[in-house]
């Protein structure tokens, strides 16, 4: 079922510049799709005008059928950089979006240590964000993110300041996070293996500002050795090959 899609998005920089030519995808419930493309190809605008901080010229974001050109707070968005406050705890860290909605304190504090276990954060409640990983500074703002959606999240690059051990540990912990919630997202990266990995389905983005092509990944439910097989291998052969020819 389509919970949010694009509808012949065109978008252009101030200065003219054609950024976005007709961009069409959707997202279905319980579904990760990545969306995979060279620097500067617009999938951070994309994302700004899914989550309302830009309008586009023209086209139509329809979530649940429902036009919500430039209007913000539908979903929640997770950057590259964690963005915790040094100088909270990171259950403070974690529980700031609920208060800033009206949760009171001791609610909030309720609701987010009941998933501190799942996350990996258990026993960090009063630590502060120097004193974790940066793997598990990623993990409080997932769940920071989590408790803060509605049905959708828009993940742009949040692994790619990790190391590749960490970054692959981080990967799969993200798959048992999203089978165990249930978690619908839009994943931008530049990151082939990531986003195969990943993702259900991967949109490729053009320079062209455009859809180039889209891939259906099938992912084993054991996903363990899924980066060492041959379907894996050629998942990477297609999509490196749309990419360079788009």
């Amino acid at each position: 079922m389509k919970i949010l899609e694009t509808n012949n998005i065109i978008h252009s920089y101030d200065n003219g510049k054609e950024i976005l030519n007709g961009v069409n995808i959707h997202l279905n419930k319980q579904e990760i799709v990545s969306i995979l493309g060279t620097s500067g190809s617009g999938k951070t605008t994309l994302f700004n005008i899914i989550s309302g901080n830009i309008t586009p010229d023209s086209g139509e974001i329809l979530y649940h059928g429902i036009n919500i050109n430039g209007t913000k707070g539908n979903f929640s968005y997770m950057l590259q950089k964690d963005l915790l406050f040094p100088y909270y705890t990171i259950l403070e860290n974690i529980c700031l979006p609920l208060k800033i909605s009206g949760v009171s304190k001791c609610e909030a504090w309720n609701q987010a240590r009941s998933y501190f276990k799942e996350f990996g954060l258990e026993g960090t409640d009063n630590l502060y964000p120097h004193e974790l990983s940066g793997g598990m500074r990623q993990c409080a703002a997932l769940l920071r993110t989590y408790l803060n959606h509605n049905e959708v999240i828009l993940l742009d690059e949040p692994f790619s300041a990790l190391d590749m051990i960490t970054k692959d540990a981080m990967h799969h912990w993200f798959l048992n996070v999203v089978k165990e919630h249930g978690i619908s997202g839009l994943f931008i990266s530049h990151d082939i293996e990531e986003a195969i990995f990943l993702s259900n389905r991967i949109y490729i983005l053009s320079d062209e500002g455009t859809i180039s092509n889209e891939f259906l990944i099938f992912r084993p439910d054991d996903s363990e050795d899924f980066k060492l097989s041959e379907k894996f291998l050629r998942y990477k052969k297609a999509i490196t090959k749309a990419i360079a020819w788009k």
